[in-house]
């Protein structure tokens, strides 16, 4: 029976890839951020997983307005990385894991989620920042395939808080389903509070935030209860990819343990936060 073993919420921002590729670790306005990251990055390098599943949403870099799933997977082998007007970052091709992709599918549809089946798929920074978080050193390959999970936060109606956190909880039932003994790891991306545009763009709300890195560990059905509009208020218009986090939350169950955290402002202007969570 496969498991998940452990979970990994992280912003997704993509000037910490920039600065990542730039290497910037060192750098003044940097060190805070990535000195952050390397609790985290020791435990989850002594705890490699089979596969991770990473929740996160494309910034219409490789999925246009064209078609706008609430709910997508990613079922190739492979998924190139976009170039996101920049050139593709020096990063290797995320390697997918097709049967265990295809089976959490059915299981998650039979649940009630209708959820799009990427056959080919490209990923932009909202997959590999958090992939970075997780390994800033993979050299020609990351340590494990992924299962890319999308959703919709750029469009409305995106999916409610409580949708998600029951999405996570549906994908938990399916990879326990799965025959094969395998570790998974879950990741949710996105956030921390942010707006990039309008009247209140930079915003920040440091004291929500840290409040949600909180209550992701101890409160996260007080968290599903947050509407869209409480969100956007909250965190910004672009805070409400936190969402994901409820993804990863729901799918690791009750019984965890946080490993460590960092928060840091500002990276560019956007809270970035991350935590790790052992299933126990």
């Amino acid at each position: 029976m496969a498991r998940i073993v452990w979970g990994l919420a992280t912003s997704h921002v993509p000037s910490i890839g920039a600065a990542h590729d730039r290497g910037l670790q060192e750098d003044p306005d940097w060190k805070p951020l990535f000195d952050g990251y390397k609790p985290l990055q020791e435990w989850m390098a002594d705890n490699t997983p089979d596969v991770a599943i990473v929740v996160y949403n494309d910034h219409a870099n490789a999925v246009g307005f064209e078609i706008v799933p609430t709910f997508g997977i990613g079922v190739g082998d492979s998924f190139n990385v976009t170039d996101e007007g920049w050139g593709v970052r020096p990063v290797p091709t995320p390697v997918g894991k097709p049967e265990f992709a295809r089976f959490l599918t059915k299981e998650i549809i039979d649940q009630g989620f209708d959820l799009t089946m990427f056959n080919q798929l490209e990923v932009d920074h909202g997959l590999t920042v958090p992939m970075s978080v997780y390994c800033p050193e993979p050299g020609e390959q990351w340590p494990c395939p992924i299962v890319p999970i999308l959703v919709n936060v750029l469009q409305y109606p995106q999916p409610t808080a409580a949708r998600c956190y029951e999405l996570g909880k549906a994908i938990g039932k399916a990879v326990e389903a799965y025959p094969e003994d395998l570790k998974v790891a879950i990741f949710g991306t996105g956030g921390m509070s942010h707006q990039l545009a309008g009247t209140r763009a930079g915003f920040i709300n440091e004291e929500f935030d840290r409040d949600f890195l909180e209550k992701i560990e101890t409160d996260p059905d007080a968290l599903a209860k947050l509407t869209r509009e409480e969100l956007i208020e909250l965190a910004g218009t672009e805070g409400l990819e936190l969402i994901m986090w409820l993804v990863m939350r729901g799918a690791i169950g009750d019984s965890i343990r946080r490993v460590a955290d960092t928060y840091f402002v500002p990276a560019s202007n956007t809270a970035a936060g991350a935590a790790v969570f052992e299933r126990v």
